[in-house]
């Protein structure tokens, strides 16, 4: 059914939806991989798709940027039209020397110091993890590729910007790299008793500095999409 958000008929999305923050991303998803491919919503340009990869009917929808917009998009997807999957495909900032540009991550479980999951169902605590059993077809789905994944903790964040010092994550948290939608993504996964998981490509480095053009995080970001798209099911 229609939400003030999402202008889809009920059917409209696949078990799996692939979720990038960028609506243009989620549109190259759809036009470069999904064959037949349908767009299902606009509502503010949050673009979502269903269509086929290899056979399997799959979705691909926007999430927007922070906690609270993904909170919203992924909660009426799991909640209103069926959704049991969820894969983010996002982009991220290392803060790990080890990771280069274009790396993919997959995240073992997100830190954070939101009050997203304290204030949506009352869970208390910093950590959510995502699907053990997703997190494994993304695994198998990255071997068989011939694609190469780096698990660890990532660090989720409501603050993109800062005009104060702020704790360094990475050293006390064991964070590899910085994203902002993860744990609002895993809280309502858990909650709502479905399965999210975060694969992310390395955009920038807070160590060296270097990043990616618009382009590149809208267009470059293939293996993360099609390691994605493998695991569907």
């Amino acid at each position: 059914m229609p939400t003030p958000h999402n202008s889809a008929k009920e059917g409209s999305f696949a078990r799996t939806v692939l979720m990038p923050g960028d609506p243009l991303r989620a549109k190259f998803i759809a036009e470069t991989f999904l064959e037949n491919a349908e767009l299902m919503t606009s509502v503010r340009n949050v673009l979502g798709y269903t269509g086929y990869y290899k056979g399997k009917r799959v979705s691909v929808m926007a999430s927007g940027m922070g906690m609270p917009s993904i909170g919203i998009y992924s909660y009426e997807l799991f909640k209103f039209y069926g959704v049991e999957n969820i894969i983010r495909v996002g982009s991220t900032g290392a803060c790990d020397p080890a990771l280069k540009l274009f790396d993919v991550v997959l995240a073992d479980d997100a830190y954070s110091t939101s009050t997203y999951a304290k204030n949506f169902a009352g869970i208390e605590g910093n950590i959510m993890t995502p699907s053990a059993e997703l997190n494994a077809r993304i695994e198998a789905a990255a071997q068989k590729l011939g694609k190469k994944i780096t698990k660890g903790r990532v660090g989720s964040s409501d603050n993109f910007y800062y005009e104060t010092e702020t704790e360094n994550v990475n050293e006390t948290q064991g964070v590899i790299c910085l994203e902002m939608e993860s744990f609002a993504l895993f809280t309502n996964a858990k909650v709502l008793g479905k399965k999210a998981a975060c694969l992310l490509t390395v955009s920038d480095s807070l160590i060296t500095h270097e990043e990616t053009t618009p382009e590149q995080r809208e267009k470059a970001f293939t293996d993360m999409m099609e390691i994605a798209l493998e695991a569907a099911e």
